[in-house]
């Protein structure tokens, strides 16, 4: 738990959670966010979701909720009775990035939590993850899955490419993180503020690293645990993802190259 002198530091943590065809998940991640312990919002962003989860949200967070583009505090009806929701619906499917940047651009906290909604990132991490900011030891902090521990197993994919990635950023940034790729990122909203986010698929959460690290934030990592799912699970990442992430980390080095030479 937060204790009450941590929480005067800040007036509000916005939770920004991305939401795509997450039916099976979505009313579990929901409700285990909402009993944490911390002065909150709750943005969830659905981008364009065809499998029953728009409607769920719809449903669960009041009336306005059911018009287009809707961002509005769910009634008294709804699971939002511990904390505000924001529900944003994307017409159509636009990318990860381009949900979260929507969340970005709708919180009014002054610290950001990224939550992703299957399952696999535990919300009981928020005190440990919030800690070096309330105590001004960071701007920005990662949940490492290295760090932590994980339950039942890791695709080997998953695993070595984000190894890969990782060391790649380190390489190009100075930085020693041990997770690029975390679901779990929390940052300083003057942060976000002074960067300007351009990726709309998965490769813009590296991206945000790269940007940190360039403009020289104080970062730092927190153990987490982990509960990775598979493909048949639900899990959406593809390789075409790390095809793009490829393709940022070289325009990241040629505009590095550039602006050094």
């Amino acid at each position: 738990m937060v204790q009450n002198e941590k929480k005067s530091k800040i007036q509000l943590v916005s939770i920004v959670m991305p939401v795509y065809n997450e039916r099976k998940t979505i009313e579990a991640i929901v409700k285990r966010v909402q009993k944490t312990e911390i002065f909150k919002e709750l943005i969830i962003v659905d981008d364009g979701s065809n499998d029953g989860t728009r409607e769920w949200l719809q449903e669960r967070f009041g009336p306005g909720c059911g018009r287009e583009n809707v961002r509005g505090e769910s009634s008294d009806q709804c699971l939002a009775e511990l904390a505000p929701v924001q529900v944003i619906v994307h017409s159509s499917n636009q990318g990860k990035g381009a949900a979260l940047k929507t969340g970005f651009q709708n919180a009014k906290g002054s610290i950001l939590i990224v939550q992703d909604a299957d399952l696999e990132y535990d919300p009981q991490a928020y005190p440990r993850l919030l800690e070096p900011l309330l105590t001004d030891q960071a701007d920005v902090v990662y949940g490492s899955r290295f760090l932590g521990e994980w339950q039942g197993t890791w695709p080997l994919i998953s695993y070595w490419g984000n190894k890969m990635f990782t060391g790649l950023a380190n390489g190009l940034t100075g930085l020693a993180i041990t997770d690029v790729w975390t679901g779990y990122k929390v940052l300083k909203k003057e942060v976000l503020e002074a960067i300007t986010l351009e990726e709309s698929g998965f490769d813009m959460e590296l991206e945000l690293t790269l940007k940190i690290a360039q403009q020289h934030w104080r970062i730092t990592e927190v153990p987490i645990s982990y509960a990775p799912r598979s493909k048949a699970d639900g899990k959406k990442i593809r390789w075409r993802d790390g095809l793009q992430s490829i393709r940022t980390l070289y325009r990241y080095r040629t505009r590095r190259l550039s602006s050094s030479g």
